[in-house]
């Protein structure tokens, strides 16, 4: 069948056949996959699952495509090793970004530290991973101008090799919830106290049901990761600031529903506080205070003598 084919200057019947062997592997393995994936779309309906189908045959195509080319050239590979040898080591000088990239792709696939899907941060980049290729990988960005964690809208690429290089944070795996903090200032004239047991009810009204699905989850989460906290119940904290007391909520909430969840607590706050009137939000504001007259008894100064027209001067 080699010599059937028709002759190619500068080559060999037997290279010509490797050549048409290689594209013919090649070309099964391409349609293959394509009649793989035609298949899944018409049995599967789940993007998620479809994706994760289309980069796993990706995967596989090319890896079994690489053995059985390798296979066709191992005889010409053999003869010329010792160059591919020196080629190869200077290739891995040359392109030593994309070896960094592809040995931080083997990280992602092997140890797992986020998927598809999850929430993360990666130095000054944060977002959702909405792709995973060799030599890097995608987050669609939340943060930097949108408030409270949303989505910008914007395509971020990251390459896999800057896994090594920075800080990685995951918002989803293990503990899939984040401690959220709403500080709620009120008027030193206010009754801070009852203030206060008006946002503990409101918050553990809010996070009832969250509350116990992260206790179940953190009994989970505690057989892999040292992770203890006392309590998960909400709390408030007071402390005081130039312009009142500063009540500060502490509760647990789920990643993408932090500015949600601070939007449903203020909307009952504002509710609560108007119908208690001795209770007001505080704000920076300017006032003369007379330590003479407004101070307490025991710590007052000594009031000025009046003016001739009776006031203090």
């Amino acid at each position: 069948m080699q010599s059937s084919l028709p002759t190619m200057p500068g080559l060999t019947p037997d290279v010509q056949w490797k050549i048409v062997k290689s594209l013919l592997v090649t070309l099964v393995l391409i349609l293959g996959r394509r009649g793989l994936l035609a298949l899944v779309e018409s049995r599967i309906h789940d993007p998620t699952l479809r994706y994760k189908w289309s980069k796993s045959t990706s995967y596989a195509v090319f890896v079994v495509g690489v053995l059985l080319v390798v296979q066709i050239w191992l005889e010409a590979i053999r003869q010329v090793g010792t160059f591919l040898g020196l080629v190869s080591a200077g290739l891995a000088i040359a392109l030593k970004d994309l070896v960094a990239d592809l040995a931080g792709w083997v990280f992602l696939m092997w140890r797992r530290p986020f998927d598809l899907g999850d929430r993360i941060q990666l130095g000054d980049h944060a977002g959702d991973v909405v792709d995973i290729r060799i030599f890097q990988f995608t987050i669609l960005e939340v943060g930097n101008w949108v408030g409270a964690d949303q989505s910008t809208g914007r395509i971020i690429h990251l390459p896999n090799s800057s896994v090594f290089q920075q800080p990685l944070a995951n918002y989803s795996a293990g503990f899939p919830f984040l401690w959220n903090e709403l500080p709620v200032l009120v008027t030193f004239e206010s009754d801070w106290r009852k203030a206060k047991t008006v946002l503990s009810e409101i918050t553990s009204e809010e996070t009832a049901d969250l509350t116990s699905r992260a206790a179940e989850t953190l009994k989970r989460v505690a057989r892999r990761y040292m992770i203890h906290y006392p309590t998960l119940t909400p709390t408030v904290y007071t402390s005081v600031q130039d312009s009142g007391v500063l009540l500060t909520i502490r509760y647990l909430c789920e990643p993408r529903k932090r500015r949600g969840t601070s939007q449903a607590l203020w909307e009952r706050i504002l509710d609560a506080f108007k119908d208690e009137p001795d209770v007001d939000l505080a704000y920076p504001t300017q006032r003369l205070y007379l330590n003479p007259v407004e101070g307490k008894e025991g710590a007052r100064a000594p009031l000025p003598p009046l003016s001739p027209q009776g006031e203090i001067p």
